[in-house]
């Protein structure tokens, strides 16, 4: 009887083990697992990100508002090979940083900006870029529909995977994720587009901050879920991408 004990205690420790060490965030519609390896893809062609036209949207929420902004994508290029994506790397410009809805209220929202750049969330200082290495690029299907988390009620509560979604996505985008120094890999539906010439590329979906290490007001850490007392830990995140073939 005592061995019996002894094994299920040691199958319980085991699974609780297995379970920290996988960061897998359920109800998003990117998948984070562990970062992926990252193939060689020196032989492909390479199209330039158009940073003018490319960016990375974000939207913050709380119970009583959320926040909207941007974050420049400062350079980066995609690889193509016999007409598909096999690759590809952007980075982004975290010290630049923006937001969108304070704009009327200069004092407060360079105080947000402020500090979402500090060490509370972004820690743009020791952290000032981030970047997203493609691992695979797969053709979309209906499996790969997602199962919405469930929030915490309020008149702000973020957009699920399926309210905050790009329409008609035509592939399934994986890569590695980096911020604050923390590399996660992500997987998400997106509406890609190769014309003659450039690639165009938009994609939404929900990721929870505070796996990256974002954890300034994280809702797991609030017992009673006042109102303002603490800041959805899921953000909505878009991306629009523009790259252009080489000139011949």
């Amino acid at each position: 009887m005592k061995t019996n004990i002894y094994l299920n205690i040691i199958t319980l420790v085991a699974m609780s083990l297995l379970i920290s060490c996988n960061p897998k965030s359920e109800g998003t519609d990117a998948e984070v697992s562990e970062a992926k390896q990252v193939e060689d893809v020196s032989t492909a062609q390479e199209y330039a990100i158009n940073t003018e036209q490319s960016v990375v949207n974000w939207i913050g929420s709380k119970p009583t508002g959320k926040h909207n902004g941007t974050i420049p994508i400062s350079n980066g290029s995609i690889a193509i090979a016999d007409d598909a994506i096999v690759g590809g790397s952007i980075d982004m410009n975290i010290s630049e940083i923006t937001n969108n809805d304070l704009a009327d209220s200069p004092e407060m929202q360079a105080k947000l900006v402020g500090h979402l750049k500090s060490a509370d969330f972004f820690d743009a200082e020791n952290h000032p870029s981030a970047n997203f290495t493609i691992t695979s690029v797969e053709p979309y299907t209906s499996q790969d529909s997602v199962k919405v988390k469930k929030e915490f009620e309020s008149e702000y509560k973020p957009a699920s995977a399926k309210e905050h979604r790009v329409e008609s996505p035509t592939h399934k985008i994986t890569g590695n994720l980096t911020m604050r120094g923390k590399t996660l890999s992500v997987s998400f539906p997106a509406n890609v587009k190769l014309t003659d010439g450039q690639i165009m590329a938009k994609a939404k979906f929900n990721i929870d901050r505070t796996l990256w290490g974002l954890q300034y007001g994280d809702e797991a850490d609030v017992v009673d879920k006042a109102k303002d007392k603490f800041i959805y830990n899921t953000v909505n995140v878009g991306f629009e991408v523009v790259a252009d073939a080489p000139a011949m």
